[in-house]
């Protein structure tokens, strides 16, 4: 059985149970059920390897102490066990104190997880599906590192919690165009489920990382923060998943809690890569933790002002933002003065409404900076839809070979050779200052969609509005027979 027949039949099983409501409390139930295999296989294989290593889950607890064996505890036996022990325990645990210590990780993943099945002989059934996954076997693992993104996609349709989901095409082109390197402190202060940090590991594992050193290296520079409990645990999940020991980075908690002046110099950062919430409001009082020229409710600000402040000098950011934080006013304008004179703002790739459907059909643009330098001029590249498609859609989603002409166009990693095309085209520092630091350029080499003469689009319209009332009197004329009779 593929690993992906595997998950749909184990979500197929969790139908039937009574206690689980729709697929956001499907996923969270998943969740912790993998964690715990992922991270009891990750333990075994530490423990063959080094001298007196202890896993952080008390053995009692352990997945191959109380699940690993299909004849073991099921029923009312099996739920007690989970939810009167199991979960306080894992919620209990106290850390040690000490570097990397995993329990942290443990009691996190925990703190907002919760045993939504009500009968124990179908957790019987998920727990005995779930073992036949090996995740110390490489094979498997990626093929289902590729199952759970997935799943983080279906998401969608569990309500506003698909909003922390960002297609996988973007985040590969975003790491892909920043390089990433170990060494390099890199941070997502709003992760969800932590697509730019699988991607960055990917992408330095493939380029960069030739040693065991490397490997450390990469890792010790992981930085992230996750406000929700689903996705923080989604994303602790795939930490492990992608074989990252200590997920303790990923810390849950509000990155915008935080006051904005006590980020020191030592909190300095060489890479973010990141997609902030926006569209969204933030808690009264958040904003006060702001100078008060940056001072909003609007998230997706806060969250610029923020990684401004935190990019050392030298440091490289790459930022998903919508339509309305290039046109905005007010703060929206300061803001974007303040990025132009901290950074160099050297691209802005536009992309179609389409990219993030069903979540939303919004424009959205990945902004690209350097701090250290202010911005003399701005590129634009507008990716557009491939010939023959109208939009992006679920069933055709956006895929990094689409973004294949705007590699071609970048310039490598100096940006040398760029020119003006169809697609792309720049505007001066003095220009954006003259347009007030309205940002939102559309295309000029675009044509202009050619509607018709005005007198003729009124013409349609009447008749329109005419075909409209006439078939409106039928239809009344229709139900006053039928109800006559």
């Amino acid at each position: 059985m593929s690993v992906r027949t595997l998950v749909k039949s184990i979500q197929d099983i969790m139908r039937k149970d009574s206690g689980v409501d729709g697929d956001a409390q499907r996923i969270s139930q998943l969740c912790w059920l993998f964690f715990l295999k992922i991270i009891d296989d990750q333990d075994q294989e530490l423990e063959l390897m080094r001298a007196g290593y202890q896993s952080p889950v008390p053995e009692k607890f352990q997945w191959r102490t109380w699940a690993a064996d299909p004849e073991g505890l099921t029923g009312e036996d099996l739920l007690a066990f989970v939810n009167e022990e199991l979960f306080p325990a894992m919620k209990g645990l106290q850390p040690t104190g000490q570097k990397g210590d995993r329990r942290v990780v443990v009691r996190d993943v925990f703190e907002d997880a919760f045993n939504y099945m009500k009968s124990g002989q179908l957790l019987r059934q998920v727990v005995n599906k779930i073992n036949e996954v090996d995740f110390n076997d490489l094979s498997e693992r990626q093929h289902f590192g590729d199952v759970y993104e997935q799943l983080l996609n279906d998401l969608q349709s569990a309500g506003n919690s698909g909003e922390y989901y960002t297609p996988r095409a973007v985040t590969a082109f975003m790491v892909d165009r920043i390089d990433p390197k170990p060494g390099e402190v890199l941070f997502d202060p709003a992760c969800g489920t932590g697509g730019f940090l699988t991607c960055s590991i990917r992408h330095m594992r493939d380029k960069h990382v030739k040693r065991p050193e490397d490997e450390a290296l990469m890792q010790s520079g992981l930085r992230a923060v996750e406000k929700k409990p689903l996705p923080h645990m989604l994303c602790v999940t795939n930490m492990l998943l992608h074989g990252v020991e200590d997920a303790s980075f990923v810390r849950h908690d509000n990155t915008l809690a935080r006051p904005y002046i006590s980020w020191e110099q030592k909190d300095r950062v060489d890479v973010v890569l990141s997609n902030p919430p926006f569209g969204g409001k933030e808690e009264d009082g958040i904003e006060s933790n702001f100078p008060p020229q940056y001072r909003t409710r609007e998230t997706a600000d806060l969250f610029l002002a923020l990684i401004i402040r935190l990019l050392r000098k030298g440091g490289v950011g790459a930022v998903v933002l919508p339509d309305g934080s290039l046109f905005g006013e007010g703060v929206k304008t300061r803001l974007k003065e303040h990025l132009l004179e901290e950074c160099n703002l050297h691209t802005i790739v536009r992309l179609p409404n389409s990219v993030f459907r069903p979540y939303a059909s919004i424009g959205t643009n990945l902004l690209f900076f350097e701090k250290g330098e202010p911005t003399k001029e701005v590129w634009y590249y507008e990716h557009q839809v491939p010939a023959g498609q109208k939009a992006y859609s679920m069933t055709k989603p956006i895929r990094l070979e689409h973004f294949q002409s705007c590699m071609d166009w970048w310039g490598g990693a100096n940006r040398e050779g760029r020119v003006e095309g169809p697609q792309a085209w720049k505007i001066s520092i003095e220009d954006i200052k003259a347009r007030g630091y309205n940002l939102d350029i559309k295309n000029p080499h675009s044509e202009a969609v050619d509607h018709g003469k005005p007198e003729e689009l009124l013409r349609k319209l009447d008749a329109a509005e005419t075909e409209a009332a006439n078939l409106r009197d039928q239809l009344k004329a229709i139900l006053a027979e039928a109800l006559a009779r």
